[in-house]
């Protein structure tokens, strides 16, 4: 006839279950959001680091560029930032490769490519862009048409 009042407050008994699994879902999405990401970030840094050779142009963490003129062993490479200053620089240190020495086949240095993966679509960060360092052939004809205007003008106003 009488009941207990911890018996009537307890409502279900999967407590436990239900507590463990909103913990799931929000480790679930800070994988796919955030920890795979950078894995895939860091797995690229580091072919690309392996695939350092003579005569690339590299851009080091404190943002020095120069010319690899030797590749030392697995962890150092000397570097040409001006002419006969030559560094020693620790490989994982590089931070960019502006420019392979190997030939880009067709027209693919010239190529824009999406930056800014599926989320970045999602929320208008896929926009095209050129690819960095690469100026197009138009861009350079622009550059001599003006300046031969200017020199053109030059020559009027000397007159």
């Amino acid at each position: 006839m009488f009941v207990s009042t911890a018996y009537a407050q307890s409502g279900s008994g999967g407590g436990g279950l239900e507590a463990l699994l909103p913990l799931v879902l929000i480790f679930v999405v800070f994988y796919f959001l955030l920890i795979r990401p950078q894995q895939k970030k860091m797995k690229q840094h580091r072919e690309m680091l392996a695939a350092v050779r003579r005569k690339d142009t590299v851009v080091t963490g404190g943002g020095i560029v120069g010319k690899v003129v030797k590749v030392d062993n697995d962890v150092e490479l000397t570097v040409e930032i001006a002419k006969g200053v030559e560094v020693k620089v620790r490989r994982e240190m590089v931070s960019a490769v502006m420019s392979k020495t190997a030939a880009v086949s067709g027209s693919a240095a010239n190529e824009e490519k999406p930056r800014g993966g599926f989320l970045g679509s999602l929320f208008g960060g896929g926009a095209v862009q050129k690819a960095e360092g690469v100026s197009s052939a138009d861009d350079k004809n622009t550059d001599s048409q003006s300046d031969n205007v200017s020199s053109d003008e030059k020559k009027k106003k000397t007159d």
